[in-house]
C-alpha cells in the first residue's frame, strides 16, 4: 500500500508540470488539463516513486515534483518493479500499468545537469480504466492480479 505525494499537470508538453492539490482522472483519457493525457494511447498518466526522487536529490540533484514529467508522485510502491497489467485503485479511479521506462529522445534539463535522470528507468505508465478525483495523501492500492 502506498499514497499519493505529488499531483502534477502541465497544459503544454516538453515543460515541467506544476503540482495540484487534486485532480480528475477520465476514464480511458489520463489527467484532465494534462498535455500528455488522450484516448487512444497507453501513456495517459505517468507515475515515478517518491523514493526514486529522494535518492536522486541526495545524489545532488534540485529536482521538485514534476520537473520528469510525472503526474502522479507515489510514496510506499515501487513502481518500476510492477509487472504490465498490474492494477492500482486510488479513490474510486482504477490504473493500468501499461509501460515501464521510456526512451528519453531529447536529454532534458536534469540530466544535462546531472548526466542521467532517472524517469527513463523508473518513470511508470497507466491508462485510466476508471476516473474520478483523486488528492494528495489519498491512498494507492495495488490490486491482487486476475
Amino acid at each position: 500500500m502506498g499514497k499519493i505525494i505529488a499531483l502534477c499537470v502541465s497544459e503544454k508538453k516538453g515543460r515541467a508540470k506544476t503540482v495540484v492539490p487534486s485532480a480528475r482522472l477520465v476514464t480511458e483519457h489520463g489527467l484532465e488539463g494534462d498535455a500528455h493525457a488522450g484516448g487512444g494511447w497507453h501513456r495517459q498518466v505517468s507515475l515515478l516513486a517518491h523514493e526514486k526522487i529522494e535518492d536522486f536529490r541526495k545524489r545532488g540533484a534540485i529536482a521538485p515534483y514534476g520537473c520528469f514529467g510525472e503526474n502522479i508522485v507515489g510514496e510506499g510502491i515501487d513502481f518500476a518493479s510492477l509487472r504490465i497489467g498490474t492494477r492500482l485503485a486510488c479513490a474510486d479511479a482504477l490504473l493500468e500499468i501499461t509501460q515501464i521506462g521510456k526512451e528519453c529522445h531529447d536529454h532534458c534539463g536534469i540530466f544535462r545537469s546531472m548526466g542521467e535522470c532517472i524517469m527513463p528507468t523508473q518513470g511508470v505508465f497507466a491508462r485510466v480504466l476508471l476516473g474520478g478525483v483523486v488528492n494528495i495523501g489519498d491512498e494507492l492500492r495495488l490490486l491482487p492480479e486476475e
